[in-house]
């Protein structure tokens, strides 16, 4: 397979070409209006399938769940189409919301995930990335995490749909904590590593500590003054490449410049085929 096959466009990094974004509201599960969050943007979440194969030539799609302007089944069935129609498969729908280890609304969030997870279904999507929690590490707020994920998972049962976490917010802010997480899941929910949710010079070791059970990556590399950091993107791939990683690559770019998106996107697609070959 050719490193262009394993590599995946994410809507998160095509802000300002969509422009518009959808709030979550986790009390009622509407659908609020449109918010011109990034300018007035150039097309609709409709319309990338066909951008991304004429921009990029890409066959793979990570979708935000903020860029769905409804959840009418209508609307889900022509967005399925338009993937069908430009050969793209749907990757990942990324729920973007929701704090299931929330003392207070953490069961109501969870109900709200779970919503979501039909919605993934229903788009043909191979996995679903959800939030494993915003609260603090601690014993009991990895632990809530994992009954609800376990939950999550028992209600997806049956579903073509695999439930992932990745390294974010300060529940999973560290190695240590990710690992005692999964080791309460016995595999019911993968991991997705973002190489770009850690910073400093930590990031590297922490990174090399979690990735060989990944299933996924977002590939979020630094940009800095409208140019890669190929020093930084490197050292991330060989950590890939050490711990055994054979999976996709999602690109994330969101860097102020280029303000070109689908220039940035390029590049990191020119990197990834000087590291892997074509």
């Amino acid at each position: 397979m050719s490193i262009r096959e394993r590599i995946a466009v994410s809507t998160w990094s095509l802000h300002r070409y969509l422009g518009v974004s959808y709030p979550h509201d986790l009390v009622t599960l509407a659908v609020p209006e449109g918010e011109p969050t990034w300018g007035e943007g150039e097309d609709s979440l409709l319309g990338v399938p066909s951008a991304l194969r004429r921009h990029l030539d890409i066959g793979l799609v990570d979708i935000c769940s903020f860029h769905l302007r409804s959840l009418d089944p209508i609307y889900l069935d022509e967005l399925r189409a338009s993937l069908a129609t430009s050969d793209v498969a749907l990757q990942m729908l990324q729920i973007d919301a929701g704090d299931i280890t929330d003392p207070v609304n953490g069961q109501r969030d969870l109900d709200w995930t779970s919503h979501w997870l039909e919605i993934a279904e229903r788009l043909g999507a191979k996995f679903a990335r959800v939030i494993a929690g915003r609260q603090p590490a601690s014993p009991e707020a990895l632990e809530r995490s994992a009954q609800h994920l376990r939950t999550l998972a028992q209600r997806n049962s049956g579903s073509a749909v695999r439930i992932l976490v990745e390294n974010w917010f300060d529940l999973l802010d560290r190695p240590g904590d990710v690992h005692t997480l999964f080791g309460k899941l016995d595999g019911a929910v993968g991991l997705n590593v973002d190489t770009g949710n850690w910073r400093g010079e930590r990031k590297y070791a922490d990174l090399a500590g979690i990735f060989p059970p990944a299933e996924l990556c977002y590939l979020n590399p630094v940009f800095a003054d409208g140019k890669l950091d190929q020093h930084d993107l490197e050292r991330v791939l060989t950590i890939a490449d050490d711990a055994g990683y054979q999976g996709n690559f999602t690109l994330i770019y969101d860097a102020d410049h280029p303000s070109d998106e689908w220039t940035g996107l390029r590049m990191e697609i020119r990197a990834l085929e000087d590291h892997y070959g074509h």
